[in-house]
């Protein structure tokens, strides 16, 4: 019984998300169309639980959901208003050739792939097992991403000053 619920949750967070999607590619003011990515964001997470990896969906809910979306909010707000994406007439079309052609791609892969299943899912949190991996195993590669990202932060911030 508890299949057929865990399999309606995870349809129905996946129209969610979905939704979310095109409503975010369909709303015509970028204000809504970044609330509609939080509800996709919001979708994924829940999806997340319910694999049972929670420290992903948290990272979803925090990361994403929270601090991208506030990003974007900054800079929908500090954007003038009038702003006209300049394009070409054909850009409408090749997008839309792109995004087929990874349509059709994406379909025969995940339709050709053989997925196997879990046995059993871990009632153990996941959390506990990636700090002792970051913290012990992986220190070096974590250390150097932090490094790299500061230098990107620094990088941006004398990029975008004003002189």
């Amino acid at each position: 019984m508890t299949d057929v619920f865990a399999s309606i949750a995870f349809y129905t967070f996946g129209l969610v998300s979905v939704g979310g999607a095109i409503g975010m590619i369909a709303a015509r003011k970028l204000v809504h169309s970044a609330i509609f990515l939080v509800v996709s964001f919001l979708g994924v997470a829940a999806i997340y639980l319910l694999a049972r990896a929670d420290f992903l969906a948290g990272v979803q809910v925090l990361i994403y959901a929270g601090a991208i979306m506030i990003l974007m909010l900054f800079a929908i707000m500090l954007t003038p208003g009038q702003v006209e994406a300049a394009g070409r007439p054909g850009q409408q079309l090749a997008a839309a050739l792109v995004a087929g052609a990874f349509l059709v791609m994406t379909t025969f892969t995940l339709m050709g792939t053989s997925w196997p299943m879990a046995q059993t899912l871990s009632d153990k949190p996941t959390t506990e097992a990636i700090g002792q991996l970051i913290l012990n195993r992986f220190v070096l590669p974590f250390e150097l991403t932090s490094v790299l990202l500061l230098a990107a932060m620094v990088g941006a911030i004398l990029i975008a000053r004003e002189d």
